[in-house]
Protein backbone atom coordinates (compact mmCIF):
# COMPACT_ATOMS: atom_id res chain seq x y z
CA UNK A 1 0.00 0.00 0.00
CA UNK A 2 1.56 3.46 -1.08
CA UNK A 3 -0.36 5.22 1.24
CA UNK A 4 1.56 7.14 4.13
CA UNK A 5 0.47 6.46 7.73
CA UNK A 6 2.41 9.78 9.09
CA UNK A 7 -0.60 12.44 9.53
CA UNK A 8 -0.62 16.24 11.17
CA UNK A 9 -2.86 16.24 13.86
CA UNK A 10 -3.11 20.07 13.60
CA UNK A 11 -2.92 21.82 9.77
CA UNK A 12 -2.72 25.58 11.24
CA UNK A 13 0.31 26.22 10.74
CA UNK A 14 1.53 23.98 7.69
CA UNK A 15 2.19 26.72 5.07
CA UNK A 16 3.60 28.66 7.52
CA UNK A 17 6.17 26.37 8.31
CA UNK A 18 6.98 25.56 4.52
CA UNK A 19 7.29 29.26 3.41
CA UNK A 20 9.25 29.54 6.74
CA UNK A 21 11.56 26.00 5.25
CA UNK A 22 11.68 28.09 1.89
CA UNK A 23 13.43 30.40 3.77
CA UNK A 24 16.26 28.88 5.67
CA UNK A 25 19.40 27.21 5.19
CA UNK A 26 18.82 23.34 4.71
CA UNK A 27 19.87 21.98 8.89
CA UNK A 28 21.75 19.20 9.36
CA UNK A 29 19.06 17.27 10.27
CA UNK A 30 15.30 18.52 10.88
CA UNK A 31 13.92 18.04 14.09
CA UNK A 32 12.21 19.48 16.45
CA UNK A 33 15.18 21.73 17.76
CA UNK A 34 14.77 23.18 13.75
CA UNK A 35 11.71 23.94 14.15
CA UNK A 36 11.38 25.59 17.18
CA UNK A 37 14.60 27.62 15.78
CA UNK A 38 11.40 28.96 12.97
CA UNK A 39 9.12 29.91 15.89
CA UNK A 40 6.86 26.56 15.67
CA UNK A 41 7.40 25.16 19.19
CA UNK A 42 4.18 23.22 19.27
CA UNK A 43 3.89 19.44 19.40
CA UNK A 44 1.27 19.48 16.77
CA UNK A 45 3.90 21.39 14.19
CA UNK A 46 6.42 18.20 15.35
CA UNK A 47 3.90 15.58 13.03
CA UNK A 48 5.24 17.29 9.93
CA UNK A 49 8.59 15.83 10.67
CA UNK A 50 7.25 12.38 9.80
CA UNK A 51 5.32 13.89 6.92
CA UNK A 52 8.21 14.96 5.45
CA UNK A 53 9.95 11.57 5.74
CA UNK A 54 6.72 10.24 3.64
CA UNK A 55 7.33 12.68 1.15
CA UNK A 56 10.74 12.09 0.51
CA UNK A 57 12.16 15.41 1.76
CA UNK A 58 14.16 14.22 4.49
CA UNK A 59 15.71 10.53 5.38
CA UNK A 60 14.55 8.60 8.23
CA UNK A 61 17.27 10.36 10.45
CA UNK A 62 15.89 13.66 9.73
CA UNK A 63 18.93 14.94 7.14
CA UNK A 64 17.75 16.44 4.02
CA UNK A 65 17.49 14.49 0.60
CA UNK A 66 17.54 16.09 -2.83
CA UNK A 67 13.95 16.76 -2.85
CA UNK A 68 14.24 19.38 0.53
CA UNK A 69 16.97 21.26 -1.69
CA UNK A 70 15.02 21.60 -4.87
CA UNK A 71 11.93 22.38 -2.42
CA UNK A 72 14.24 25.80 -1.04
CA UNK A 73 14.26 27.19 -4.81
CA UNK A 74 10.72 29.08 -4.75
CA UNK A 75 10.33 29.34 -8.08
CA UNK A 76 9.62 25.62 -8.12
CA UNK A 77 8.87 24.74 -4.65
CA UNK A 78 5.10 24.31 -5.24
CA UNK A 79 5.90 21.67 -8.25
CA UNK A 80 8.76 20.03 -6.19
CA UNK A 81 5.71 19.80 -3.53
CA UNK A 82 3.35 18.23 -5.77
CA UNK A 83 6.12 15.56 -7.11
CA UNK A 84 6.39 14.52 -3.43
CA UNK A 85 3.05 14.23 -3.03
CA UNK A 86 2.47 12.01 -6.06
CA UNK A 87 4.88 9.66 -5.29
CA UNK A 88 4.13 8.98 -1.74
CA UNK A 89 0.09 8.73 -2.23
CA UNK A 90 0.61 6.94 -5.54
CA UNK A 91 -2.28 4.62 -4.89
CA UNK A 92 -4.53 7.19 -4.17
CA UNK A 93 -3.69 8.73 -7.83
CA UNK A 94 -4.00 5.72 -9.26
CA UNK A 95 -7.54 5.81 -8.21
CA UNK A 96 -8.26 9.13 -9.36
CA UNK A 97 -5.62 10.90 -11.55
CA UNK A 98 -6.77 14.01 -9.67
CA UNK A 99 -6.77 12.90 -6.58
CA UNK A 100 -5.40 16.93 -5.62
CA UNK A 101 -8.61 18.06 -6.92
CA UNK A 102 -10.74 15.14 -4.52
CA UNK A 103 -12.43 16.84 -1.29
CA UNK A 104 -11.47 15.45 2.13
CA UNK A 105 -14.73 13.47 2.41
CA UNK A 106 -13.80 11.21 -0.37
CA UNK A 107 -10.28 11.58 -0.10
CA UNK A 108 -11.19 9.78 3.28
CA UNK A 109 -13.46 7.10 1.90
CA UNK A 110 -10.74 6.24 -0.65
CA UNK A 111 -8.16 5.94 2.10
CA UNK A 112 -10.70 4.03 4.39
CA UNK A 113 -10.93 1.03 0.75
CA UNK A 114 -6.76 1.17 0.51
CA UNK A 115 -5.98 0.69 4.26
CA UNK A 116 -8.26 -1.96 4.49
CA UNK A 117 -9.81 -1.11 8.01
CA UNK A 118 -5.82 -0.73 9.48
CA UNK A 119 -6.49 2.37 11.04
CA UNK A 120 -9.58 3.99 12.78
CA UNK A 121 -11.98 6.61 11.77
CA UNK A 122 -10.65 9.56 13.55
CA UNK A 123 -6.59 8.34 12.12
CA UNK A 124 -8.06 8.02 9.00
CA UNK A 125 -9.39 11.39 8.92
CA UNK A 126 -6.06 12.85 9.80
CA UNK A 127 -4.64 11.18 7.30
CA UNK A 128 -6.99 12.63 4.55
CA UNK A 129 -6.92 16.00 6.05
CA UNK A 130 -3.09 16.13 5.98
CA UNK A 131 -3.53 15.03 2.19
CA UNK A 132 -5.76 18.22 1.53
CA UNK A 133 -3.50 20.26 3.29
CA UNK A 134 -0.57 19.44 1.52
CA UNK A 135 -1.99 19.53 -1.85
CA UNK A 136 -3.11 23.48 -1.56
CA UNK A 137 0.34 24.41 -1.18
CA UNK A 138 1.41 22.09 -4.45
CA UNK A 139 1.15 22.64 -8.32
CA UNK A 140 0.24 20.00 -10.27
CA UNK A 141 -0.55 21.82 -13.38
CA UNK A 142 3.56 21.26 -13.92
CA UNK A 143 3.99 18.16 -16.39
CA UNK A 144 6.38 15.81 -14.99
CA UNK A 145 9.75 15.59 -16.61
CA UNK A 146 10.00 13.35 -19.42
CA UNK A 147 13.52 11.57 -19.39
CA UNK A 148 14.95 11.15 -22.77
CA UNK A 149 15.62 8.12 -24.40
CA UNK A 150 18.81 6.21 -23.45
CA UNK A 151 20.81 6.02 -26.47
CA UNK A 152 21.39 2.38 -27.65
CA UNK A 153 23.65 1.61 -31.07
CA UNK A 154 21.56 -1.75 -31.49
CA UNK A 155 17.92 0.19 -31.00
CA UNK A 156 18.51 3.52 -33.09
CA UNK A 157 18.26 6.12 -30.02
CA UNK A 158 15.70 4.14 -28.21
CA UNK A 159 13.15 3.36 -31.19
CA UNK A 160 12.20 0.09 -32.36
CA UNK A 161 13.06 -0.31 -35.62
CA UNK A 162 12.61 -3.44 -37.93
CA UNK A 163 14.14 -3.42 -41.64
CA UNK A 164 13.46 -6.34 -43.83
CA UNK A 165 15.05 -5.96 -47.36
CA UNK A 166 12.88 -6.98 -50.20
CA UNK A 167 12.80 -7.57 -54.03
CA UNK A 168 12.12 -4.64 -56.07
CA UNK A 169 10.25 -5.80 -58.67
CA UNK A 170 8.84 -2.74 -60.26
CA UNK A 171 12.18 -0.68 -61.29
CA UNK A 172 15.27 -3.05 -61.10
CA UNK A 173 18.46 -0.93 -61.31
CA UNK A 174 21.18 -2.24 -63.71
CA UNK A 175 24.64 -2.01 -61.56
CA UNK A 176 28.14 -1.37 -63.29
CA UNK A 177 28.50 -5.16 -64.06
CA UNK A 178 25.13 -4.97 -66.31
CA UNK A 179 22.97 -7.57 -63.63
CA UNK A 180 20.19 -6.06 -62.37
CA UNK A 181 19.11 -5.63 -58.20
CA UNK A 182 16.66 -4.51 -56.70
CA UNK A 183 16.61 -4.08 -53.04
CA UNK A 184 13.92 -2.31 -50.88
CA UNK A 185 13.90 -2.02 -46.82
CA UNK A 186 10.84 -1.30 -45.45
CA UNK A 187 11.18 0.62 -41.59
CA UNK A 188 8.56 0.81 -38.92
CA UNK A 189 10.11 3.03 -36.21
CA UNK A 190 7.56 3.10 -33.14
CA UNK A 191 7.85 6.64 -31.58
CA UNK A 192 8.08 7.13 -27.73
CA UNK A 193 5.51 9.23 -26.38
CA UNK A 194 6.70 12.82 -25.66
CA UNK A 195 5.67 16.63 -25.60
CA UNK A 196 8.92 17.44 -25.93
CA UNK A 197 10.84 18.15 -29.10
CA UNK A 198 14.10 17.85 -28.09
CA UNK A 199 13.64 13.89 -27.86
CA UNK A 200 12.43 13.66 -31.39
CA UNK A 201 15.74 15.69 -32.67
CA UNK A 202 17.98 13.73 -31.32
CA UNK A 203 16.15 10.65 -32.07
CA UNK A 204 15.95 11.43 -35.72
CA UNK A 205 20.04 12.85 -35.68
CA UNK A 206 21.01 9.29 -34.35
CA UNK A 207 19.00 7.04 -37.03
CA UNK A 208 20.65 9.62 -39.85
CA UNK A 209 23.85 8.49 -38.33
CA UNK A 210 22.91 4.89 -38.12
CA UNK A 211 21.78 4.76 -41.44
CA UNK A 212 23.54 6.74 -43.32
Amino acid sequence: MSLPTAYLTSAKNTGDILQAMQSAQAPDRFTQKFLEGLGFPSSNDRTLINVMKALGFIDENGVPRKRYHEYLDQTRSAEVLATGIREAYADLFKINRNAQSMSTSDVKNKMKTLSEGQFSDRVVSLMASTFTTLVKFADFNAAPAEPAPSFDPEQGAGAEINASPQPDTHHPRENRRGSSLGLVYNINIHLPESRDPAVYDALFRALKEHLG
